[in-house]
């Protein structure tokens, strides 16, 4: 009987060390920002992330009244965000494109509403209509993700071998390999560029990083029509500001390393309606520009944007979005709401940051 009770404690004992040891849930179970049990040691995730863009005023139209085509300003900006593993392979990738157009009517005056909530093409989805022209059925969103997919396990040098072929002139490189041809038939070319800047710009990101998400805030609001008020001319332009952050997330949800940036892209028109802006031109954003974006001499504390957005990225890193998002400001001017009121940035920022808070926000909630 003793021999008996015995096996038997020993069996209970047993399945009791099985059930605690037993597996947790996927990473698929996991939303952005809940805790993961088993999350990537540092070194086999994501261990450096970057962002990169590519900006394009090629589809801009000049007034051609006798064909009935009105001014257009159009800003094509192509965004990635991506992880990369000690090896340089890409864990995490979200690609996107903002194509924002900046309309005028015959008389060169602004007809697009300047404070309209501008869409990418990820948050347009369905609506923005690729599909019907697909003869594979896949709106652009979808492609993407297919294309992601592709790229994910793979570094840049794999990525950038990709066989490619030209469908017909509006489409040069699409992709040629297998695991492609019937899921994307978009030209590829500039989403590779994108992922291959970020690699070149990508920076180290805290241990623990599991998650890495991209968030956007796109404004039209400094666009103008033609104007002739005493004696002073101001011709039309199309202004797109769109800014852009890519964020790294540990597995409690605190930014692990994030990149904020801005691409400021001005369209120029003659009062003929003309464009004289480059429309092949090379097109910078504002870190990029660096001391060339000239803020510098306007700025109190003798920093350029760049020098600022760094302070402000460094104040980020180990805080959770609920903990940036209430941050304290205070206005300015009219022209800066919402500078920042903490004492370790009230010397080192000095622009309004709640675009670049609302971008990061949105990276933490498109987190994947």
């Amino acid at each position: 009987m003793k021999k008996v009770l015995s096996l038997l404690l020993v069996l209970i004992l047993s399945l009791g060390m099985l059930a605690g040891c037993s597996s947790p849930g996927t990473p698929e179970d996991n939303q952005p920002g809940d805790t993961q049990p088993n999350p990537p040691a540092n070194g086999d995730g994501i261990v450096k992330m970057g962002i990169g863009h590519i900006t394009s005023i090629a589809k801009s139209k000049d007034l051609d009244a006798g064909n009935d085509v009105l001014p257009l300003g159009q800003v094509d900006t192509v965004i990635a965000a991506v992880g990369f593993d000690k090896d340089g392979k890409v864990v995490k990738v979200t690609i996107d494109t903002a194509q924002t157009k900046v309309e005028f009517d015959k008389d060169l005056q602004l007809t697009s509403d300047p404070a309209a909530e501008l869409e990418t093409k990820v948050e347009l989805g369905d609506e923005y209509g690729m599909i019907n022209a697909s003869s594979i059925k896949k709106n652009w969103y979808e492609q993407m993700a297919e294309l992601e997919k592709w790229m994910t396990g793979k570094t840049v040098d794999e990525i950038k071998a990709m066989k490619v072929k030209q469908r017909d002139e509006s489409h040069p490189a699409v992709p040629d390999v297998p695991e492609l041809t019937s899921l994307v038939t978009v030209t590829v070319h500039e989403y590779i560029e994108a992922v291959e800047e970020a690699y070149e710009n990508a920076v180290n990101v805290g241990a623990g990083a599991v998650e890495l998400g991209l968030g956007h805030e796109i404004s039209i609001g400094k666009s103008a029509g033609y104007s002739l008020k005493d004696g002073k001319e101001t011709l039309p332009a199309a202004q797109v500001d769109t800014v852009m952050a890519a964020a790294a997330f540990d597995q409690d949800g605190r930014v692990a390393g994030v990149i904020i940036d801005t691409a400021q892209t001005k369209i120029a028109f003659s009062k003929e309606g003309k464009i004289t802006t480059d429309k092949n031109g090379e097109f910078k954003t504002k870190v990029e520009l660096g001391d060339e974006y000239g803020m510098i001499n306007a700025s109190s504390i003798k920093k350029n944007w760049y020098e600022q957005m760094a302070e402000l990225e460094k104040w980020m890193t180990g805080k959770t979005v609920e903990e940036i998002k209430a941050m304290k400001v205070k206005q300015r001017d009219e022209s800066h709401p919402a500078v920042p009121d903490v004492p370790e940035l009230t010397s080192l920022v000095t622009v309004t940051v709640h675009e670049y808070i609302q971008a990061v926000a949105e990276a933490y909630d498109n987190a994947k």
